[in-house]
Order: structure tokens, then sequence, then C-alpha cells
């Protein structure tokens, strides 16, 4: 038999040993890469799943009233600028278009005897002047003989009678005098009169012409506006205008979307703001198409205040218990146009948005207004162009002879020739 003392005491298992060490230095070695993949990789991006698709909802609406007649565009329609799409009655525009046209015309007219008037004043003062001219010669004549008879009388030589016949004429003379020079100082006051209307401006400016022309511009705007255009190219949405409805101004009807123009608004976290700027690039993409599309744009502005700033009912945390909520502020990314082209997004798409920030040399606010943005619409200059054209062809037709001229820079801009025409006096 053996003593307890001959026994030797268990060694620990070699295998379990070398198994937790090389557990531990799997996870050191995890913990290490990770560190240095996040100080190298992820230290330089922001990230959000707060992002969504915006865009320019351009509602169409009446600017006058009328009763629909014609519609010409459906929901998810793409149309033009330009194109109309709704039609309202144009018999109340035509009426009041043709009685301003009316109106115009009899005032031009009437601008026009104005004129005339001068020149028939100006022939009236040189006739009374000319018969002033003649009463003066009659009383200087007139006055000599009575100057001649005048020591005859004392003699008996010229009679009394005789000299009393020539002191009546002459009398009568110095009153036909006066009554020329007051005829010629009335005729001076009317052409003054008359040229206070008339002075230093032409038929087409004269006010009333330009009253009446205001009211042409008018109805012809008003002709035009029955039609309802399009003002971007782009699609149709919520479309909800039916045959025969009455509608008034202002009412909507209808929205085009121009997707071509869309950008996405990333709502980061406030303690993410601090390495945004102005400029940085982001990759971005949406569950519509998954991770093998990605989007490639640029911080265009960081917005001025949180979401629930500007919500229709804001926190009041003044009140009750308060919980600290996390806020979020909208960050607008504008995207590649060509990326949207050939992966076209929709209004209210998710989007993953990743920001590389690597650079925090930007600007967190814009410091000076954006340049013009290319959202406008030249749809209803062309109204305006025409109006005026028909105003001045209107004017010209009752204005006396008119010469066209044709500006090639404003038809190839217009797409139709620009017709001014000038009214000759």
């Amino acid at each position: 038999m053996t003593s307890p003392s001959d026994t030797t005491q268990p060694q620990g298992n070699p295998a379990r040993k070398k198994a937790l060490t090389a557990v531990a230095a799997v996870v050191v070695a995890a913990g290490l890469g990770y560190g240095a993949y996040w100080a190298l990789v992820l230290n330089h991006f922001e990230t959000t799943d707060n992002a969504y698709v915006q865009g320019n909802l351009v509602q169409v609406t009446p600017q006058v009233a009328g009763t629909v007649v014609a519609i010409n565009a459906n929901d998810n329609d793409r149309v033009k600028a330009g194109q109309w799409l709704v039609r309202l009655d144009p018999t109340d525009a035509k009426i009041a278009l043709e009685q301003a046209e009316a109106q115009l015309a009899q005032t031009v007219r009437e601008v026009r005897t104005l004129y005339a008037n001068n020149r028939t004043q100006t022939a009236q003062i040189a006739l009374r002047e000319a018969d002033l001219a003649r009463v003066q010669s009659d009383l200087v004549r007139l006055q000599d003989d009575v100057n001649r008879r005048q020591p005859l009388v004392a003699s008996g030589a010229v009679g009394q009678e005789e000299f009393k016949h020539a002191t009546a004429q002459l009398a009568a003379a110095k009153s036909s005098a006066e009554a020329a020079r007051a005829g010629v100082s009335a005729a001076r006051e009317q052409l003054a009169s008359n040229q206070s209307l008339t002075e230093g401006i032409t038929v087409d400016q004269n006010p009333n012409v330009l009253r009446a022309a205001a009211r042409v511009r008018e109805a012809y705007v008003s002709l035009k506006r029955v039609e309802l255009q399009a003002p971007v190219e782009g699609y149709v949405a919520r479309r909800n205008v039916q045959l025969g409805q009455r509608l008034q101004a202002g009412a909507p009807l209808l929205s085009v979307i121009a997707l071509d123009q869309v950008w996405v608004d990333a709502n980061f976290k406030e303690s993410q703001l601090k390495n945004l700027r102005i400029g940085q690039p982001v990759d971005l993409t949406a569950d519509v198409y998954g991770s093998k599309v990605v989007y490639h744009g640029v911080i265009e502005g960081l917005g001025a205040g949180t979401g629930a700033a500007f919500a229709l009912l804001p926190a009041q945390n003044a009140t009750g218990n308060w919980i600290k909520v996390v806020q979020r502020v909208p960050v607008r990314v504008r995207l590649d146009a060509k990326e949207l082209v050939d992966h076209p997004l929709r209004l209210g798409l998710s989007m993953e948005a990743r920001v590389d920030v690597s650079k925090t040399d930007g600007r967190m606010l814009a410091d000076a207004a954006a340049a013009p943005v290319s959202v406008q619409t030249e749809v209803f200059e062309q109204d305006n162009r025409e109006a005026d054209a028909r105003v001045q062809q209107l004017i010209a037709q009752h204005g006396g002879v008119a010469r066209a001229v044709v500006s090639q820079s404003k038809a190839s801009k217009a797409g139709a020739p620009s017709v001014a025409m000038v009214a000759s006096h």
C-alpha cells in the first residue's frame, strides 16, 4: 500500500487553459481591430436611417373662376411645362375681351381727335390774328380820317354830320379790334388747354389709352388663363377635378411633381451635428432599390431648427413631468441628377444616409444667399407678351400707320415671333 504522502496533486487541464487563452487572445485582437477600424473608418462617418426623399409639390390652381369643360391629364401622367391640363369655359372671358378691345379702339380714336384739335386750334389762331390785323388796319385808317376832319369842322369845310359819322365808324372799329383781340386770346387759351392733354406724349402713351390698354391686357390674360397649364415638367399626382365642376380662383385641382429635382432630408441627432458641414459627401441607399444602388449626394444645408420646433403642436417642456428626448435636425442632401435619371425616386421614400465627416473645415450654416434656384417657370410670361402685342396691334390699327418690328431673340425664346406695333402720328 502506498502512503497518502506519496499521492501527487492533479495537474490543471492544459487543453482548457490553452482554449481560454486563445479565446482571450481573439477577444483582445477583435477589440483592437474594432478600435482600429473605429479610429480609422467609423470615426469619419455619421449615419442615420431617418432620411426621406423630398421634392417640390407644385399645385395647379385656377387663377380665374369658371366651369371645367375639358381635362387633359390623369394621375401618374408625365406632363411638360406649358402643356394644358384643365380647360374652363371661355365664354365670359371672350365677351369681356371684346368689350375691352372696343373700349380701347374708341379711346384711341378720341385721343387722336385731341391731336387733330391742336391743328384746328392753331389754324383758328392764325385766322383770328388775320382778322385782328385787318381790323387794326381799318382802325388806323379811320383814326386818320377823324384826325383830318376835326380841324375842318370849325371852319365849316366838313359838316358836323359827316364828322359824327366818321367818329362813329372809329368807335365801331375800336370795338371790333377789342373783339378780335379777345378772339385771338380765347383761341390761344383753347389751344393751350388742348395741348395740356397731349403735350409731350404720343397717342399710345396717353393716360386714357393706357387705362383702356390695361383693361385689354387684363381681359386677354383672363381669357388665356381658362387653360390651366403645367408650370413645370413632371408627373401628375392627386388629381381631384372633374368635368362640369364649378371652380373658384385658388381651388387646388392637382399637383405636378418634378422627380428630377428631388432631394433628401436626413434627420440627424443633435449629438451628430458636431462634425457635419456643408459640402461634405453623402452616400445614400434607398429601400426601394436596396444596397446595390448607391446615390452620391452633397450636404446642401443644415436646418435652422429641430423638427419639434416647427411641429404643428410643439412640445411644452415646461409643463408636468419632463423626460429628455434627443432632438433631430433635418439636413438637406443634394442628389446627383444623372443618378436620378437612372434610378428615379418618389417623394417620401425611406433612405439611409452615410456622411463622410473627415473634412470639418466647411460651414455649418450658409454665410450668403444661395444662387437663384432652378425651380422657376416662364409659362405665364408668354401670355403677358401676347397681351402686349395685342394691345399694340389695336393701338396701331386705330391710331395710324403701323410698322411691325420682329425681335428674333424674343422669338427664339418664346417659340413664336414677338411683334411690336409702332404707331405713327
